[in-house]
Formats: structure tokens, C-alpha cells, sequence
């Protein structure tokens, strides 16, 4: 194994948890108009449940030695279904009763770790994913294995290649089931496709325009859509790529391209449609707290669950023309934001859009971002791991935020806790001291009353005192040559 992370563990963790995609779009016009915060564009959400299926495992690091309980979180899927998921986050509290949300690798702990397709193995390879327990302790030569040694057999093969973790099974049975995972583990990639996620969450432009396209991304075999109350109301279908008309009744399938079709006519305004599907979460997929610093997880077994993302369009009424022979004017500017958590770089992405005419200048923070009718311009905003971050963003001539996003950037398995775990003590005598600064005591001189001094009148009294020894000098001298 290559992979260590660059940090010191100063406790010993407890296990996992689970569930939801989240990233983050909205929308309004040069006018006026707030979107909600945080809507989602996809993804399962769950609330973490107890240590379900579990061992002792014995964990070694950086001399430490110690025993905690490791293995699968059932967590309750919202809109009904669960998931179970193990620990890919040692140095980190697991918090029950927390929500999560289903996200990519490279927005979780997993983000640049080369060993990352190694655990996906595991997971296709062990418990639950193969449940037959007696043909699963025959393959890796164990007598018998329970679920609870399986699970905790997996669990420390897991925290080896995400944490670098000595860790391995009290139960000898277990043991070899987590030394054959380590010795056997491959390079699996990432689940190309979420449970459901719609791309971009928030769309924009002027009436009589289709607008989109809003993408469908689903590991499931279709979705259903359902379009806002108001929408029919207002005149808007929603409509694929080929202007052809969606109901709940068309099947719409992974990688359809959607557009919300504006009459010509239409006021401003703005309308949504939802995706729902019942579906099981992509094994492999990771899961990190929404607005709260919690353990990341790492999904091995889902049942049919309910997943649902929304997707929202905002546009402005046709101008009305100028009698000639003065011009039209401009289609008013539509500031539409999207954002998403980013591991690689550390902080959120945000996608500024100007979906009108115009020029449309949005402020973030002190920065203003300048974006020309048609084009988007990106603004990256640094966040701390595992730091709470709240970014609005201010469309032009607006009082009130355009858009804000909250949340916690859940990405480096670093340490915060020192009392988890059961430690035992290292007999081994330490010396009081290992080094570091301390006080102490010295017969010399500080260093500070060493150094040069840039005392005016100290100078001017050494300056005077070398004139005078010079005129005598120079007196002396005369004297005894005319003697």
C-alpha cells in the first residue's frame, strides 16, 4: 500500500453512515426575485441510524493501540427505503441522527486517493454484497464467519486503503477475511451514474425561447416527471430535445435532455419540474453530512428507495419595441447561479450564467463578476474542511442575496477528537519533556538586550565623548611639539 494520509491519529474511531446527492443551483432575473436555498438537483438523502452489524476490531497507529467497534450503519432513506454503508472517514465522529447526502468521489474523502478503487472492489467482493457467508469463508479459508465477522472483517480491510490504518478483526475467522481482501483487492472505477441527479438545477432565458437543457442522469431505467401545478397555468410545457411533449406518463430515460418551451406572450416568471424515481443507490457511491462535520461513509447494500431532484426556469417577458425608427432593445439580463462542492481544489465552484441580454454583474464577497448575454463566467470561493462555509451570492441593483449555499465541505479524514474509542496504555516510561519550546533559564543575557539599541541619546553622548578625547588629542600633540 502506497497511500498514507499526511496526519497524526490521536484517537481511535467508530464506524459509518450514509446517503444523498446534493449540489446546489438558482435562478432569477435582473429584477428581482431569491431562490431557495440549497435546492437540490438530486441524489438519495438519509438519516443515520445506530452501529447495526458489527465486531472488535484492533487498531495499531502511530504506536497507539486500541479497540472499537467497526462495521455496517443502516440509515433510513427519506421518501422511504434504507442503505447500508461502512466507514471510508477513521479520524472523524460519526454523528447519529445526522442527515447525508449522496455525492461523488471527488466530493468526498476519497478525492485523490489513489486506493479509492480498491475499496469499490471490496465492496462487490464481500459482505453484503455476497451474503452467502458459508461459500465467503471458503473462498478466503475461514472455518465460518457470522455477519457481525464479516462485517467487521470488511470494515478493517476498508480503513486500511482510506485511512492507512493497522486494523484487523479480534475474531481470527474475520481476520482472514480481512488479510484475503487486502492481499486480493483491484482497481474498480467510480459508478458513472448517480441515482438521480438533473444537471443544471436552474435554468434561464427570455419567453418564447425553450429553456435548457436540463440533463437526466439515473442509474434506474427511467424516471417519471412531474411538471410544477402553475406551469400549465402559465402556458410552459416541458418538452425533450425533439420539442416532443413530457407527461407523467412519458418514460424519460438516463441522459434525456429536457427544456421548459415559453410561449412568446408570457409575463416574467418562472416554474419547476420534479424527477422521481424508486430506484437502489449505486454501490460504491459516498455519502457526506449535510451542514455538519460527521464521518464519510461509503454505500455496500441499498433496497429499492425513493430519490427525487427538482429543476427550476426563470425568464423574462419579450420587450416591447421601440417605434421606429428607434432600435428594439435588449432582452433584459437573467442571472441564473449553480454551484458545486469541488475536493480537488477545496472549497465550491460557482457557475454564473447570464441568460438574457445584456451585461449582468454579480458580487460575491468583495469580487464582481461582470458576464457578458449568453455567457457563463466561473468564480471558485476557497472553504476550510470540515468548516461550515455560507456564500451568497448578489445579483445587480440587489438588496437582497440572489443566491446563498451553505454547507460543510466533507473531504480530508483529518482528526478533530481525541476521546473516541477504547485506548490501551503504553507502559513504555516517557521522558516529561520530548522536545518543543518550554521556559527556561539562563545566566546570559536576554536576547533582546543584546541586539543594537536605536536610543538617540545613547548615540549623541558616544558622538560627544569622541570629540572631546579628539581635542585633547590634538592639544597634547601641539604642546610637545613646541616644547
Amino acid at each position: 500500500m502506497t497511500f498514507v494520509r499526511k496526519r497524526v491519529v490521536t484517537r481511535l474511531a467508530a464506524t459509518a453512515l450514509a446517503t444523498a446527492l446534493f449540489a446546489a443551483g438558482t435562478i432569477a432575473t435582473a429584477g428581482q426575485a431569491v431562490a431557495d436555498e440549497n435546492p437540490r438537483n438530486g441524489g438519495a438523502t438519509a438519516t443515520l441510524g445506530e452501529l447495526e452489524t458489527y465486531d472488535t476490531i484492533v487498531v495499531e497507529h502511530n504506536g497507539r493501540r486500541g479497540q472499537v467497534s467497526g462495521g455496517l450503519f443502516t440509515m433510513e432513506v427519506a421518501g422511504g427505503g434504507t442503505v447500508k454503508t461502512y466507514c471510508i472517514d477513521f479520524g472523524t465522529r460519526a454523528r447519529t441522527g445526522v442527515d447525508y447526502k449522496e455525492v461523488g468521489w471527488d466530493a468526498s474523502s476519497l478525492a485523490g486517493n489513489p486506493n479509492a478503487g480498491k475499496i469499490h472492489w471490496i465492496l462487490q467482493n464481500s459482505y453484503p454484497t455476497v451474503d452467502d457467508l458459508d461459500a465467503l469463508a471458503g473462498t478466503v479459508g475461514a472455518k465460518s464467519l457470522t455477519p457481525e465477522q464479516a462485517a467487521a472483517g470488511t470494515q478493517a480491510a476498508i480503513w486500511f486503503f482510506s485511512d492507512g490504518v493497522d486494523a484487523m478483526p479480534k475474531n481470527k475467522q474475520a481476520k482472514k477475511l480481512t488479510k484475503w481482501l487486502k492481499k486480493n483487492a483491484q482497481d474498480l472505477a467510480e459508478p458513472d451514474r448517480p441515482s438521480l441527479e438533473l444537471n443544471p438545477a436552474a435554468v434561464g432565458g427570455q419567453a418564447g425561447e425553450k429553456l435548457g437543457p436540463v440533463t437526466v442522469s439515473t442509474s434506474a431505467d427511467s424516471v417519471v416527471i412531474t411538471p410544477d401545478a402553475g406551469a400549465a397555468g402559465l402556458g410552459v410545457n416541458i418538452v425533450n430535445g425533439a420539442g416532443e411533449l413530457i407527461t407523467e406518463a412519458t418514460p424519460v430515460t438516463d441522459g434525456t435532455e429536457l427544456f421548459f418551451d415559453v410561449p412568446a406572450d408570457a409575463d416574467a416568471g418562472s416554474t419547476s419540474f420534479t424527477a422521481t424515481v424508486t430506484t437502489t443507490v449505486p454501490l460504491g457511491r459516498a455519502f457526506t453530512g449535510i451542514d455538519h462535520e460527521t464521518q464519510t461513509l461509503i454505500l455496500a447494500g441499498s433496497t429499492d428507495s425513493s430519490v427525487s431532484a427538482t429543476a427550476e426556469a426563470t425568464w423574462s417577458a419579450v420587450p416591447e419595441p421601440e417605434p421606429e425608427p428607434e432600435p428594439e432593445p435588449e432582452p433584459e439580463p437573467v442571472g441564473v447561479v449553480n454551484a458545486s462542492e469541488t475536493c480537488v481544489d477545496g472549497g465550491v465552484q460557482l457557475e454564473l450564467t447570464n441568460a438574457g441580454g445584456g451585461e449582468y454583474t454579480f458580487t460575491v464577497g468583495e469580487d464582481e463578476i461582470t458576464v457578458a448575454a449568453g455567457a457563463t463566467e466561473t468564480h471558485f470561493v476557497p472553504a476550510e474542511n470540515k468548516q461550515p462555509y455560507a456564500i451568497e451570492v448578489y445579483g445587480q441593483d440587489s438588496e437582497e442575496p440572489l443566491a446563498t449555499f451553505t454547507g460543510v465541505l466533507d473531504c480530508d479524514t483529518s482528526v478533530d477528537n481525541e476521546d473516541e474509542g477504547e485506548t490501551e496504555e503504553d507502559d513504555t516510561p516517557t521522558p516529561d519533556s520530548t522536545g518543543g519550546s518550554g521556559e527556561t533559564e539562563s545566566d546570559g543575557p536576554d536576547l533582546a538586550e543584546t541586539g543594537s539599541s536605536t536610543n538617540p541619546a545613547l548615540y549623541g553622548g558616544i558622538a560627544l565623548a569622541l570629540l572631546v578625547a579628539g581635542g585633547a588629542v590634538v592639544f597634547f600633540l601641539r604642546k610637545k611639539a613646541k616644547s
